[in-house]
Order: structure tokens, then C-alpha cells, then sequence
């Protein structure tokens, strides 16, 4: 009998290739062939700058431009059909959007739809599309800028004319310690506020940054109960600032003061901005395991993390702007600057000074995670001039944690402590007198 094995390899390896070539052949036409849909429009509004979002199933093309009298932004999307989501586009802006006035759009021609942006003011707008990141799918962005950019020093100055902290409740720097070891809360921080001593006030101007972590397109950690990172530590920033205003030397900034993204390198900047001598990021924590839990504090590392789990939240913090969606086109000289100079050894122990008697203060609200402070690669944490720490309050994946963050009376004692501890420090070591600015 013949011997047939060499037909039987050939005709496997023939086999092989029919099976390949269709494969190649038959992908990209399915690919191809998919339309792009819509599938969902979501608007941020805020002075800083207003951010529209358009989500799609797909990649899309597109092209824009600008018109006058009255102002118009208009960008045309190849490839996708009107649909109910394009329908309802003229309900998501709101009448106190401050650049937008009315947002439509309509099938300009077959495949084509035209989004029309009437504005309220000239403006700079970046347009730019993101790949699918956690739990976004592709997105087209349009940022819509002010033509002239809003000083944050300025925007500051302003508020503090503007606004007038009644006399009232202040916070003492006597009787606290300087850093507690890890024991479970006493709600102590109810006592806090009284009358201070007559040193308590600060002998010089100061400026702190407070930046509430996340915001807008980037929700950080969301709980089981749906709350949400962003909006928890934003409430205890706003309530942190109010808190430690009733110093007449003291002025504080808000990276953000509403539901909006600001990309990693824009919160260092706005800080350098407004000439800050303190930066405190504000989050709320979270872990695989819904048993994790109590409050940390961070400061800067370049040497690497002082624990795995360091290691492993400071690279979720770091990739908030992928989540959040930045504009890689715009690069920003000032930024590189700021995060090539790390070399500041004073800088670096104050940040610790800082850390340590803030880490104190919590302890007398909430368990904490570790006795001492952590160090770990955080971006936002980069400035090389101005001391810097991040603080997580609680950990919003461990259920006990989340309700009490959603929580307006421990919002406040967490509020309190920082105050304490913030205030606590600036006694102890006050800046140099910088030149005066106001």
C-alpha cells in the first residue's frame, strides 16, 4: 500500500492556509463594516472650562471649525446616523453654563451629522478623541476654553474680597498630639472647635492648595453604595476651606470647585500659580478586599514605594488622566519643568513634617491604615518647591468606611482634623515671607 502521509501533510497544510487567508480576509470586513454608534453625551460645566463628551461604540473621524455673528463652534462626524442620543444633545446644557448656549445636531448629509455649539463668549476649543479606558468606551472630547484663560491668582484674590468669614468657631492647636498610634475613632473632633488661644492666629499671609481628587469624566473608587470618590472629596475640601479661612492670614485654593476634570500636571500648576506654601490632595481610599480600611497619609517617593499596597495606589492615582480624558496634543513647557526638579531635600522634609501631624489628627477620627507615613510615586505630588501631601481619608470600598464618608457630621470631623493638623504645622515651621501679592 502507498504510503499517503506526505498527501495527508499537504493537504493539512493547504487546509492551514484556506483557514488563514479567510481569516484575514473576513476580519477586517466585519470590522469595516460596523458603524460607529453614539452611545451616550455627557456635559461638565465649569468657569475653568466646559467639557462635552461624546461616547461611541467605535472610532469616528471628524473635522471642525468656528463661526461669527453669533459665535458658533461646529464639528462634523463621519460615519455615524442620528439617533435618539443626538436627539436629546439640546437638554444637557444647562442656562448657567458660562460658554455654552445651546447645543444641537442634525444628519448634515448621509453619514455625516453636524453638532452645533452656539456660545456665549469667543473661545478656545480642543477637540480630541480617547481610546476605551475602564469603563468608557472610545470618547470624542470638546473643550471649550475661554479665549482669555482665567487667572487663578486673580479668581483667587477675588474671592477672599468677595467673600467674609463671620467670627466664630476656630481651631486650637493646644492639647493635640502630634501623632496618635492607630486606635479606633473616639469622635473627639466635636471638641475641637472653640474659641482659640489669642497666639493661635497665624503672623503672616498664607496660601495652601487644596485639590479634591477626581472629578468629572474620572469618578475615582465608587462604593457599593454608589458614592463616589470625587464628590466625597470635594465635600470635605469645601469644608476644609471654610475651616481654615476663619485665619484672616489664611486664603485657600481649589484645584476644582465643581464636578469637572483637571488633568494631574494642571492641579501642581494651579498651585504653583497662586504662589501656595502648601499642597494637600484630598481621596478617599479603596482596595480589592472590602475589609481594608482607615485613614493614610502619602508623601512623595522617588526611590520607590514604602509598601506594595503604596505601590499599587499611587499607579491608580497616577492614571486618573487616562480615566479623565487629557489632551495629549498640548504640551505645556511650564509642566515639564515642574516634574523634571525633584531635588528639594527641605521640601521633602517639611512634606513629612506636614504628614505626620496631619496623620496625627486623624487618628483621633479614624482607625489608621498604617501608624506612620507612607511614601509611594504619586504625580500630583510633584511640585519640587512647595510641601505636598495626599491624604486618604477613608477606604469607600470597605462599606463601614463609605457610609461614614457619605456623611455630613464625619465629613466635618474629618475636616476638622486636617485643619488641626495643617494649622498645627504652619505654627511650627511658617514659611518664608514671600513678596507681597495682594
Amino acid at each position: 500500500m502507498p504510503d499517503k502521509t506526505p498527501c495527508r501533510m499537504a493537504r493539512r497544510r493547504f487546509l492551514n492556509f484556506v483557514g488563514a487567508t479567510l481569516v484575514l480576509s473576513v476580519t477586517p470586513v466585519s470590522a469595516a463594516g460596523a458603524r460607529p454608534t453614539l452611545l451616550a453625551v455627557r456635559v461638565w460645566p465649569a468657569e475653568e472650562y466646559t467639557r462635552v463628551t461624546l461616547e461611541l461604540n467605535a472610532d469616528v473621524r471628524f473635522s471642525h471649525f468656528t463661526l461669527e455673528a453669533p459665535d458658533r463652534l461646529v464639528v462634523d462626524i463621519e460615519g455615524i446616523e442620528f439617533n435618539a442620543v443626538l436627539k436629546s444633545l439640546a437638554n444637557k446644557v444647562t442656562a448657567n453654563d458660562p460658554y455654552i448656549r445651546i447645543l444641537r445636531a442634525g444628519q448634515y448629509k448621509p453619514g455625516i451629522v453636524r453638532l452645533v455649539m452656539e456660545l456665549k463668549t469667543r473661545v478656545k476649543p480642543q477637540i480630541f478623541t480617547l481610546q476605551p479606558v475602564g469603563d468608557y468606551g472610545h470618547r470624542l472630547v470638546l473643550d471649550v476654553y475661554p479665549e482669555i484663560p482665567l487667572d487663578p491668582l486673580l479668581a483667587l484674590l477675588q474671592e477672599q474680597r468677595d467673600n467674609h468669614y463671620p467670627p466664630g468657631e476656630e481651631i486650637r492647636l493646644d492639647d493635640a498630639p502630634e501623632e496618635k498610634t492607630s486606635a479606633p475613632a473616639k469622635n473627639s473632633a466635636a471638641g475641637n472647635a472653640a474659641s482659640p488661644k489669642p497666639d493661635s492666629k497665624l503672623p503672616q499671609r498664607i496660601t495652601i492648595t487644596l485639590d479634591p481628587g477626581h472629578g468629572g469624566e474620572d469618578p475615582g473608587a465608587v462604593g457599593r453604595r454608589g458614592n463616589r470618590e470625587k464628590t466625597v472629596t470635594l465635600a470635605i475640601a469645601r469644608r476644609l476651606k471654610t475651616k481654615l479661612e476663619r485665619d484672616p492670614n489664611v486664603r485657600v485654593a481649589l484645584t476644582r470647585d465643581g464636578d469637572f476634570f483637571v488633568p494631574l500636571g494642571a492641579r501642581i500648576q494651579k498651585a504653583r500659580r497662586v504662589q501656595s506654601d502648601l499642597f494637600v490632595s484630598i481621596h478617599a481610599d479603596a482596595w480589592i478586599k472590602p475589609e481594608a480600611r482607615g485613614s493614610s497619609v502619602f508623601v512623595l517617593s522617588e526611590k520607590g514605594a514604602s509598601s506594595s499596597a503604596a505601590r499599587w495606589l499611587a499607579q491608580k492615582e497616577n492614571s486618573a488622566d487616562l480615566v479623565g480624558g487629557v489632551n495629549i496634543n498640548v504640551k505645556d513647557p511650564f509642566l515639564a519643568r515642574t516634574l523634571l526638579d525633584l531635588s528639594q531635600t527641605a521640601t521633602k522634609n517639611d512634606s513629612l513634617r506636614l504628614a505626620k501631624l496631619v496623620l496625627g489628627e486623624l487618628g483621633g477620627v479614624n482607625r489608621l491604615h498604617r501608624a506612620s507615613v507612607e511614601q509611594a510615586g504619586f504625580a500630583v505630588l510633584k511640585a519640587p518647591d512647595i510641601p505636598s501631601i495626599l491624604v486618604e481619608t477613608a477606604f469607600i470600598s470597605n462599606p463601614e468606611e463609605e457610609r461614614k464618608l457619605a456623611d455630613e457630621k464625619y465629613q466635618n470631623q474629618l475636616a476638622e482634623a486636617l485643619a488641626r493638623g495643617i494649622l498645627r504645622y504652619l505654627s511650627q515651621n511658617p514659611p518664608a515671607i514671600k513678596s507681597p501679592i495682594a
